[in-house]
């Protein structure tokens, strides 16, 4: 009965959503956007009327103008610098406008550009200090906001009353100073515009990349090569231009400049920036977090003084809003990881068939021997995680390596090793197509095809999204293994979704349906899900009746067949219910069975944590990762099995001497090649009796069965 309530309180609760739902970048903007949803609440409650449409058309331009300096702010923050100067830049650019247009009389479409080449000059002097002398970013900018400010000061007080008064009208100037489209003002569109303009940017281009590098970390970046200084100088130009414009649009709606104007601007965009969820220490942030928290900071300000606070009361709320928000931060950027640790991996229930007798001499078909006690080893040593090697027509042996390499052994002794290709990711699973293509699935890449000529081509790397699914499942993180079809369709494995290359031990621990099987058609370049929700799908073979094919699930420990094509299509039975070991890849044998690789074999210990899925979370939760139980991958096998699943031969390396992991291997030619993805080295056995001219080619062809 335990059992049971087990069963279904596992089936029934989802208990990995919330992980994943941590796990997704946006939950950053779920704070802002609660501390949004809280300040509209409140003074609404205080200030009715204020969230109506006449309430919030009051502060439109205002908006406007404050998400410009915010979104100079911002982009300064994510290269992990401040601005200070913002505010004095705006002022600036407010009595450069109206000097320039009232007093002088200047065209609107000169003042434009030059007043916002004012605001850039400002940020190429921060810039040159910060970016390229290396100064500390606060006090430099605390400097310039005195300077500028002092420049500002005496401009007034010697002109206040000239730039006042206009000489001239334009109507573009009253355009901007007064004109609504779609009832929005214009500084609120041309803040719209410049925020969809730097998300592409950030996101999208390389510019942005590298400003968030930049910001992730100077070292790195500079180690990487990136123009760390010149992108560092970059963003406080871009500042000065943003906040120069901001002060164009203030001009307009107020013609008039005050010594006060853009005074604490910079404590408003810094506050703006840093309770959207944008980082102080830079290299994580985002535009709509930016205007999240220009947002906040706009209702809040403007509801203050409604609400008619003594003097100073609002810079007193507006202190304490930008020290809670920089408390969040700091505690969220520290604690966000331990948090999504401790809840991300989330164990399922899962009780596997009894366990097979693999005692030596006993009389189960898995019984230990010493069979591959004298295999050949080739290239020792010089490759590392040999996951499945193939051979091509010609006897030439492919293999995979952990550093992204795939390289042929040539015939007939295999002695000599070439380089036959660099994918850039490990290379897992491989099969040839009738054209001759070396078709692989290579970790966290997905599915490509390497032609005779070495030319690599991408076949696909994502798939169709499920309906139900937090996470984003369409982009593949570990295409496994794969076999095809008789019509050229490639049906393949991806063990998990969850988890990636050097995790995937961590996906026993949840022994959830985290892995699929999905079919690439070259026919159309369709990609699609045929089988979801497995234990970890393995090794795939198609069967000879060219209808089905064999696929493993390697926590499941069992064999199973899916039928694409024929009368029994779409139906799934399972082969082999009760491996004594964890199953990995398939494949064809000369005398009509399949050989199957056992990567590990299980244990009672793991068998019967496997049925306590409390045990497995309290021990994520409380126990270091090192220290973690997981499977036992340290000895394996390979066993061989009929289409009926009847296991016909079984070889072991008993003291694991030359292949404690077996993960794959290949006969050919009367030999059987071994492979293992923590291997330093191929195993090459002699099967005795079988056919010296079989080859998997061959057979796949109709040649031979």
């Amino acid at each position: 009965m335990r059992d049971l309530l087990t069963r279904l309180r596992y089936r029934i609760v989802p208990d990995h959503v919330l992980g994943e739902i941590l796990a997704k970048n946006w939950i950053d903007n779920a704070i802002p956007f609660v501390i949004l949803v809280a300040t509209l609440a409140i003074f609404e409650a205080l200030i009715p009327g204020l969230l109506t449409v006449r309430g919030l058309g009051g502060m439109a331009a205002q908006f406007g103008e404050l998400l410009l300096v915010t979104l100079a702010m911002t982009v300064v923050m994510l290269a992990g610098g401040i601005d200070l100067s913002v505010g004095s830049v705006f002022a600036l650019a407010n009595f450069v406008t109206l000097a320039l247009f009232n007093m002088l009389g200047w065209p609107i479409l000169v003042v434009i550009p030059v007043v916002l080449a004012c605001g850039a000059a400002v940020g190429i002097v921060n810039g040159i200090l910060i970016g390229y002398l290396r100064l500390r970013a606060f006090l430099t900018t605390l400097v310039s906001l005195i300077i500028v400010r002092s420049i500002v000061d005496m401009l007034i007080l010697a002109y206040a009353v000239k730039v006042a008064r206009p000489t001239t009208r334009s109507a573009i100037w009253d355009f901007i100073s007064f004109s609504k489209i779609g009832g929005l003002p214009a500084s609120l569109w041309a803040a719209i515009a410049v925020a969809i303009v730097l998300h592409l940017m950030l996101t999208r281009l390389r510019p942005g990349w590298r400003i968030l590098a930049v910001g992730g970390s100077r070292r790195s970046a500079y180690n990487a090569g990136l123009p760390v200084r010149r992108t560092v100088a970059t963003t406080y130009v871009i500042s000065g231009v943003l906040s120069a414009a901001a002060g164009i649009f203030y001009a307009s709606r107020l013609n008039a400049a005050g010594s006060d104007t853009g005074v604490g601007l910079e404590v408003l965009a810094l506050t703006a920036a840093v309770v959207g969820g944008n980082s102080l220490g830079g290299g994580r942030g985002s535009v709509f977090k930016a205007v999240l928290g220009a947002i906040i900071v706009l209702i809040v300000s403007n509801s203050l003084i409604r609400l008619g606070l003594p003097t100073g009361g609002s810079s007193f709320v507006l202190g304490l809003v930008l020290l809670a928000a920089v408390a969040i931060d700091v505690r969220w950027l520290k604690n966000r990881a331990k948090v999504l640790s401790r809840v991300y991996v989330a164990p399922t229930y899962l009780s596997l068939a009894p366990s097979p007798e693999t005692a030596e001499r006993s009389a189960s078909p898995y019984a230990v021997n010493d069979k591959l006690r004298d295999v050949e080893l080739i290239g020792l040593g010089e490759i590392e995680g040999p996951e499945d090697p193939i051979l091509d027509a010609e006897g030439h042996l492919y293999s995979g390596t952990r550093q992204g390499d795939i390289v042929r052994f040539l015939a007939p002794d295999h002695r000599r090793r070439e380089l036959f290709v660099h994918t850039g990711g490990h290379p897992l699973g491989m099969a040839f197509d009738k054209a001759g293509n070396l078709v692989a699935c290579i970790a966290g890449m997905g599915l490509y095809a390497i032609a005779p000529d070495r030319t690599v081509t991408k076949l696909s790397d994502q798939t169709n999204r499920s309906w139900f699914s937090v996470i984003d499942d369409s982009r593949m993180r570990l295409a496994d293994d794969l076999d095809i079809a008789p019509d050229g369709r490639i049906f393949f494995s991806e063990a998990t979704i969850r988890f990636d290359m050097s995790e995937w031990m961590v996906d026993a621990l949840e022994a959830r349906g985290n892995g699929r099987i999905i079919c690439f058609d070259p026919r159309n370049g369709s990609t699609r899900t045929v089988i979801p929700k497995l234990r970890f799908p393995n090794g795939i073979c198609m069967a000879r009746d060219g209808q089905s094919f064999f696929f493993a699930e390697t926590w499941g420990c069992s064999i199973s067949r899916y039928w694409f094509a024929g009368p029994k299509q779409g139906r799934r039975e399972i082969v082999i219910p009760d491996l004594p070991g964890y199953p990995d890849n398939i494949n064809r044998a000369s005398d009509g069975g399949y050989w199957l690789a056992l990567v590990g074999m299980r244990t009672p210990m793991f068998d019967m944590a496997l049925r306590r899925p409390d045990v497995r979370k309290r021990m994520v939760e409380r126990v270091a990762p090192d220290e973690w139980l997981f499977p036992n991958m340290n000895s394996g096998c390979v066993v061989k099995f009929d289409e009926s699943g009847r296991i016909t031969d079984c070889l072991w390396d008993r003291h694991g001497v030359n292949h404690p992991m077996i993960t794959s291997m290949r006969e050919d030619r009367g030999w059987l090649y071994l492979g293992g993805v923590s291997n330093n080295r191929i195993g090459r056995y002699r099967i005795p009796g079988a056919d010296p001219g079989w080859t998997a080619a061959a057979s796949y062809r109709g040649d031979k069965p």
